[in-house]
Parts: structure tokens; sequence; C-alpha cells
């Protein structure tokens, strides 16, 4: 079954087609899909309220069940700050390197014990017949000093698990512990129920 993902990001689109795959679900963007979507205002104030806002235009535009995800990083010694406005943190969104260079600017002086951070996602499935299927996942870490790593994006190279930033672990170890990934595992526990009842109704 076709889903359709309510972004333009590729990294996230693979991300979503590596674990959902097995369910036999196949993730298009909305350019794969043939798609024109509305940006949608981004008003909610936790990440769930940015997911089902995403999935609900996406799904209501296209007529196809749409996957929407809203995730973001939440750093202790900013009071969880960057939060649901991470992609936006230096005032242009998606500038991923004026992002991690405010946030490494803030903690310039603060020290390792302090640095603490977690990675919080929020997925959002709605389907055409009204139904809505919403999962959470988080991936505690710390940020580092410098980026490393040459993978992921976002603030990937400053957010290290262990002794490596997401930016440096294959995708496939990225899955297995990233906030996106306990996140999609939640939402692929539950999505076979609403597929069986899928089954057979003409609105799908």
């Amino acid at each position: 079954m076709d889903f359709l993902i309510a972004t333009h990001n590729l990294k996230k689109r693979d991300e979503l087609q590596r674990i959902l795959s097995p369910l036999g679900v196949h993730v298009l963007t909305a350019d794969e899909a043939g798609v024109d979507l509305s940006d949608v205002d981004e008003t909610g104030t936790t990440f769930l309220e940015n997911a089902l806002l995403k999935a609900r235009s996406g799904c209501k535009e296209s007529g196809m069940p749409c996957i929407a995800d809203d995730s973001g990083l939440c750093v202790d010694a900013l009071d969880g700050a960057p939060g649901v406005y991470s992609a936006r943190f230096a005032g242009e969104h998606g500038n991923d390197k004026k992002n991690n260079d405010k946030l490494l600017g803030l903690l310039e002086n603060v020290p390792d014990e302090k640095r603490t951070a977690k990675f919080v996602s929020a997925v959002a499935c709605v389907f055409p017949d009204g139904r809505e299927c919403t999962v959470e996942g988080e991936c505690k870490g710390k940020i580092g000093y410098a980026p490393k790593g040459e993978g992921g994006f976002g603030y990937d190279p400053l957010f290290f698990v262990g002794e490596r930033s997401f930016a440096e672990l294959l995708p496939e170890e990225k899955d297995a512990v990233s906030h996106r990934g306990n996140a999609l595992r939640a939402l692929a526990d539950k999505l076979p129920a609403y597929l069986e009842d899928t089954k057979g109704t003409e609105t799908l």
C-alpha cells in the first residue's frame, strides 16, 4: 500500500521506508506521488500536535493515507530548547549549519556532564476515512563540542550516543537507537490493525 509522507526530506523518507517496508508499506514523497501539498503552519506547542497538523493536511489534499513526523532536539541545559523550533532555531528554516553553530555557541561554556539532551519524534498517520494513529519515540544522548561524521542531517553531527555521533552511524545503526526509529517501530506495531481494517473499504 502506498503512503504519502508529508515532507520533501528524502532522508526522512528513506528512514520510514527501511522500517515500514516489511509491512508492505511503500512510502512516497509528494513529488513522487505527483501531489502538490500546501505548506502547513506548525502552530502546535508539541511535536505530536505539529505531526497531526501535517498528516491531516496531507491526507486531505492527496486522498492518500499520510504519515507525518515532527521531531527535534531538547537540550537540558537550554530548558528543552530548541524543541519544536529545532528546524528554525537560528531563524532560517532547515539551515543545519546555522542551527548547529547557534547550539554550539549557546553551550560553549557548558561542561560535559551538563550537555545531556534527547531527540524526540512524534509520528502521526491519518487515513482518508478519518482514522488516526499516533506514536512517539525518543533517544537520549549528549551534545558534542564539534560536529563529527558525514552522515545524517540536522543536529546529527553534534548528537552523541556513546562515543559516536548520529552522523557517524550507519543507517541501520541509527535506526536501531534513534528517536525516529523507536517511534516508527511503535508505528509498525500499531499499523497492522489499521491495515487490516482498511482491506475492502472503498475509501482507501
